[in-house]
């Protein structure tokens, strides 16, 4: 073995070191590529690191600035009671809350008839109206300041709503006042100045039916338009208005010749919208789009037709309506509601006598219930979680009232009382709570102690958690023009606005508007319990107090 080969097997190493020799030359250039491969690597990590700490400190600067430096918006504070009064005024029927002017917090827009309101620095004159007149005004449901006052009308008008989405193409909801004098005006809800004014065309005997109806856009410009239903020479007719600009769209269109009590429309299970008119015992209906299609007449773009087959089944082609309801049908129809059900709504036709449900498709009846001189028009509620019910009262012998909740789906009643009438004539209200429930606010009049000679006439709070118990909110001894409940922010601050004072047939007084939130109202009210073991009343009051409410 020569000493080469021994010197490789004792000392790899150096034998290595001795092929690394021998190769030196060649491999020198893969050593220069490899250092150049590794520098540009290191370099490239260094330029990553770099970027992420300096996108680290950009981000910790842009939350600290937001956490400390830059304020957060305040929420406003809403006051937990207000009322406003107008005097030498008198009210109109018309209340509604919207956010006028974008402050997360409902307003609350009404009417009302006074000689002026100087407070407001406006007058009559401001229109070329004679005093007295008609004023719309929006109020901050924050502490009832004004944010806005205008006339609208120097005499009677037909109607008012506050519902119209995108009226004169603004994009928040517009209100709308058609006058008995011919005209009809769209006002920005957001700044009470106007959109529009144009003439009705109307003679001056006519009778317009509430509320205006909303439909899809005739003219094709943009804006949804506005159909208006009117009595007039003994015809019912339609018109329609452009929602954009006012303008007159085709003519007035001859319906028939009876004139309804009301009317109310259903959305079927394909989509398709119908009118029903309703009047005495019978019930009418007519495809939304084709009064659509022969009232816009030529001027307007081709219409589409949308019906629904179950319905246009059951038309008469003499009369060329559809009728749901025979004359004969036992009782007065007062109120139609819409019902959800689970795959379509169905129809509650409230009558003087007896009330039923009826399928929204097949027009069956699904339930009735006694009626017998209902006193209000029904609310919609949730006794149980989820299952829709409805609260109805009727008078009964003995000067007293029955306030009762109904299963929409079977008409079993749920829960009744029996209180002492009273004046008031207010419907219930409903807000749901978050127990996907309903607190229930009704008026009614409860027996006296017999330590006091007068009756009080009060405004009560139910609620399914504690179903023998009530709560006895406040006692009113005004006249009450209106009443309603909203929840002036989203799921919270729920309240029961008042409308007070004189009404349009009466002398002008001091007209009051007022808000309370119902937990203001629950700390000073009187819990009434029905059962028959004693209870804890601070706890029932208590559990009154959490209840929380949700806008959905």
């Amino acid at each position: 073995m020569s000493n080469k080969d021994v010197n490789g097997e004792d000392n790899p190493l150096n034998n290595n070191e001795g092929r690394a020799a021998e190769n030196n030359n060649d491999a020198s250039g893969e050593k220069d590529v490899c250092i150049k491969k590794h520098s540009g690597l290191s370099r490239l990590s260094k330029i990553r690191t770099a970027a992420f700490f300096i996108s680290l400190f950009l981000c910790l600067t842009v939350v600290f600035a937001f956490s400390f430096i830059i304020p957060c918006p305040e929420r406003p504070i809403s006051e937990k009671t207000w009322s406003v009064q107008h005097n030498n005024s008198v009210g109109y029927p018309f209340l509604a809350t919207e956010d006028v002017n974008k402050d997360y917090v409902q307003d609350v827009l009404f009417i009302f008839k006074t000689d002026n309101a100087s407070g407001f620095n406006v007058s009559c004159v401001d229109e070329g109206f004679q005093s007295p007149c008609f004023f719309l005004s929006a109020l901050s449901g924050i502490n009832g300041s004004a944010l806005w006052v205008r006339p609208v009308s120097d005499g009677d008008v037909h109607l008012v709503d506050c519902s119209i989405h995108n009226l004169g193409g603004v994009d928040s909801l517009g209100c709308l006042v058609i006058r008995k004098s011919g005209f009809i005006l769209a006002v920005d809800s957001r700044t009470g100045h106007t959109l529009w004014e144009k003439p009705t065309g109307f003679p001056a005997e006519s009778a317009v039916i509430q509320p205006v109806l909303k439909i899809s856009d005739v003219d094709k410009d943009g804006v949804e338009d506005i159909m208006v239903f009117l009595f007039v020479e003994n015809e019912l007719q339609s018109a329609i208005f452009s929602g954009q600009n006012g303008d007159h769209i085709g003519q007035r269109w001859r319906i028939g010749t009876e004139q309804p009590s009301g009317y109310y429309t259903h959305v079927t299970k394909s989509k398709a919208q119908y009118v029903l008119f309703y009047k005495g015992g019978s019930i009418v209906a007519y495809s939304v789009s084709e009064l659509s299609s022969h009232t816009a007449g030529p001027e307007a773009k081709q219409l589409s037709t949308v019906q629904d087959s179950d319905w246009e089944a059951h038309r008469n082609i003499t009369a060329e309506c559809i009728s749901l309801i025979a004359p004969s049908s036992s009782g007065k129809i007062l109120h139609i509601l819409n019902v959800p059900g689970r795959y379509y709504n169905n129809i509650l036709v409230v009558k003087s006598e007896v009330s039923e449900l009826l399928d929204g498709q097949k027009f069956e009846t699904l339930w009735t219930v006694n009626t017998t001189n209902i006193l209000s028009k029904p609310a919609l509620g949730y006794f149980n979680k989820d299952v829709l019910s409805i609260m109805m009262e009727v008078e009964t012998d003995g000067n007293k009232k029955k306030v009762f909740i109904v299963d929409s789906r079977s008409g079993a009643i749920q829960w009744e009382i029996e209180l002492n009438l009273g004046i008031a004539r207010q419907n219930p209200a409903v807000l749901n709570t978050g127990d996907h429930r309903s607190t229930f606010l009704f008026w009614g009049m409860h027996p006296p102690d017999s330590n006091n000679s007068e009756l009080e006439e009060n405004l009560f709070m139910f609620h399914p958690v504690q179903q023998n118990a009530l709560l006895q909110l406040n006692n009113h001894t005004e006249n009450i023009i209106l009443f309603t409940a909203a929840l002036f922010e989203r799921s919270r601050h729920s309240c029961y606005i008042l409308i007070t004072g004189p009404n349009t047939t009466e002398d002008p007084g001091t007209l009051t508007i007022s808000k309370r939130k119902l937990k203001e109202a629950i700390g000073i009210g009187k819990i009434l319990w029905f059962g028959t073991e004693e209870v804890n009343t601070e706890k029932i009051r208590d559990d009154y107090f959490r209840i929380r409410y949700s806008s959905h």
